[in-house]
């Protein structure tokens, strides 16, 4: 039985999304023209290369910052259990955030938070 209904939630759900995206291309609006191409950033058309490069630094800083952000969204609902989750809840929380302080040590050793 559970195979059966595992079928029809996989088969349904695959139907759902193909019919979605099918009407979404029947209505949308089509129009092409050079224009669409050309990059553009902010409202103002670039000029010169339009592709360079980033310092790395930059990509570390904003996957510091995901990281830290998504602990938020991981400590909310264990902040509004915390009375029913007793000292068993304290102790994983607590392991959480030692992992968590330790890749912030690491990452602050290795200057991934410095500005350069």
């Amino acid at each position: 039985m559970n195979l059966t209904l595992f079928v029809v939630v996989l088969l349904t759900a695959i139907a759902l999304v193909v019919m979605a995206m099918g009407i979404a291309r029947l209505i949308s609006p089509r129009s092409y023209n050079q224009q669409k191409g050309e990059a553009y950033e902010c409202g103002i058309p670039t000029r010169g290369k339009s592709w360079m490069q980033f310092k790395v630094g930059y990509y570390l800083f904003a996957i510091l910052f995901l990281m830290f952000d998504v602990e938020t969204v991981f400590l909310f609902p264990w902040a509004v259990t915390v009375q029913s989750s007793g000292i068993y809840g304290l102790l994983n929380i607590l392991f959480f955030m030692l992992i968590l302080i330790l890749g912030l040590a690491y990452a602050w050793k290795k200057g991934a938070l410095e500005w350069k």
